[in-house]
């Protein structure tokens, strides 16, 4: 079952690859009743205890498949349904230290009965100057722990 917040609390944990922690993840629910086509997502940059982390070091992975930003805008095919969490990997060399961590991440998309105008400036790091968090287009925030 989904939280309600976009940021799910199940999920957060370091990644291991042959032994080696690599980086880290969690995992987003897309906050939007019909889902979305991976190319109508406009993904943002995340921060973590203030750190930056930019879209080329996040994969998105949807359905099971891994995805970069890049690889985003031009699929058509994958669809993020409202009741899959989307897990967002980082790379990290090590990974982060147990304990707890803010996060703050930034994404959005566009909807096809929404007034081009309202879309064409849509900024995933920045909050509208109307709120519709229904849509997405908002910075979510959460407090996590690693263990």
């Amino acid at each position: 079952m989904l939280e309600n917040q976009v940021i799910q609390s199940v999920g957060f944990r370091n990644i291991k690859e042959d032994g080696k922690v690599t980086g880290f993840q969690f995992r987003v629910r897309i906050p939007y009743y019909r889902g979305i086509f991976l190319c109508q997502l406009r993904p943002g940059s995340l921060f973590v205890d203030g750190k930056k982390f930019e879209k080329d070091q996040i994969i998105w992975n949807v359905n099971g498949k891994d995805h970069t930003a890049e690889e985003m805008v031009s699929d058509r095919e994958t669809h993020w349904a409202v009741t899959e969490p989307a897990v967002i990997k980082v790379k990290l060399d090590g990974g982060l230290e147990q304990g707890f961590h803010d996060l703050k991440f930034g994404f959005c998309f566009t909807s096809s009965y929404m007034p081009p105008i309202m879309q064409e400036n849509l900024d995933p790091d920045q909050d509208p100057p109307f709120i519709m968090p229904e849509f997405g287009h908002h910075i979510h925030t959460r407090r996590m722990l690693i263990v």
